[in-house]
């Protein structure tokens, strides 16, 4: 009822680039969890460094073990993944670094993961990085126009609750 009245001003957000590089198109990524949206509705990013940033203001909800992936969850209950390249996990580790543990509070820009993006290029598949909405069944997700992208100033994807 209160929402009704007074509205809920938290359903719809940016999400910023959490690296820079060149935005690619979800379908385009040589996997299919990802190209078929199994996971759900984003964008992936090709690095051009090996830095990754908070793509908006939220909570670590999940840290991978090997540090080549992170989800993190808005306030309005969106839950964003990052994905370090493609079949990474086989790295087990090698070559990341992560600056935020589960339950920690992150905003805009805060550094989240650095990684080798030679040794990524080296060792695994692709170092293709879906950004991915995993709930996108709750939310409307759009991408944003615009192919070259600058870490924390750049929106990739507008998120709104349905």
């Amino acid at each position: 009822m209160f929402k009704k009245l007074f509205g809920n001003k938290s359903t719809a957000f940016n999400v910023i680039s959490p690296l820079s590089g060149k935005k690619v198109a979800l379908e385009e990524v040589p996997d299919p969890v990802f190209s078929q949206k199994m996971m759900g509705e984003g964008v992936a990013l090709e690095p051009k460094d090996g830095y990754v940033f908070s793509p908006l203001e939220g909570t670590i909800v999940q840290l991978f073990p090997t540090k080549h992936a992170i989800g993190l969850e808005t306030k309005s209950g969106a839950e964003v993944l990052i994905h370090i390249g493609l079949e990474t996990v086989a790295m087990e580790g090698e070559g990341f670094e992560a600056f935020v543990s589960k339950g920690d509070k992150v905003k805009v820009g805060d550094k989240l993961i650095s990684f080798d993006l030679g040794l990524v290029k080296e060792k695994a598949k692709s170092t293709l990085t879906p950004i991915i909405i995993t709930n996108s069944d709750e939310f409307d997700v759009q991408v944003v126009e615009g192919v070259e992208l600058n870490a924390v100033s750049t929106p990739i994807l507008s998120v709104k609750k349905k």
